[in-house]
């Protein structure tokens, strides 16, 4: 059944830019390692982002009044900061909140982007797994609602950013379709630096 919740606020997801973890073709899901500005953003990714928010702007859908709240990893830290400065925010006021993190891939990290798919069958089959140490999709989906409920009470008539992960945010929408997160990568895929109204 979809989420009929009514929300206080306008929500987005915003996927963070092209990341040097995306261009090594590597799993980078640590929560320490992806704060490393190591792992930030390509010169790619940061043009995606200034694209993504400057549309954005034109088209009215955000503004000097929005709030980000974003993951703590430098790809995702970078992406707020760079929304911050299109759009006329103090990058002093991002909020950081961890339960915005990539989803943890266990066994699988520094390893190939190949082994994303490995977890996604073991998805369909069971959103509790945690096989090779995995988050579970169900995890993911609990934490990233949570995020999503407190800053919708948190504000008012505000666009509430949330600069987020592929995967944290693909399974975010299986939340505000109201289904299991065993079905995430049915749902439409976000692109890197994305932006998508989530209610």
């Amino acid at each position: 059944m979809p989420n009929e919740r009514q929300f206080r606020n306008r929500l987005f997801g915003l996927r963070h830019g092209h990341s040097r973890a995306n261009e090594a073709g590597v799993i980078l899901s640590h929560l320490e390692d992806g704060k490393s500005d190591e792992f930030t953003l390509t010169p790619k990714g940061e043009d995606q982002v200034r694209s993504s928010i400057a549309a954005a702007k034109a088209a009215g859908l955000l503004n000097e009044q929005a709030i980000i709240v974003s993951s703590p990893f430098s790809r995702c830290r970078r992406t707020a900061e760079i929304a911050c400065e299109l759009l006329g925010i103090p990058v002093a006021s991002i909020i950081f909140d961890d339960r915005l993190r990539e989803r943890w891939f266990g066994n699988w990290e520094r390893t190939g982007n190949d082994n994303y798919q490995r977890v996604w069958d073991n998805d369909k089959l069971d959103p509790n797994h945690k096989l090779e140490a995995v988050e579970s999709a169900q995890e993911v989906q609990d934490r990233t609602a949570a995020v999503v409920l407190d800053y919708d009470q948190k504000y008012e008539d505000r666009d509430v950013v949330f600069v987020s992960h592929g995967d944290a945010l693909q399974i975010q929408q299986t939340w505000f379709h109201g289904v299991s997160p065993s079905v995430h990568r049915s749902l439409k895929h976000l692109e890197t630096a994305e932006l998508r109204r989530l209610n």
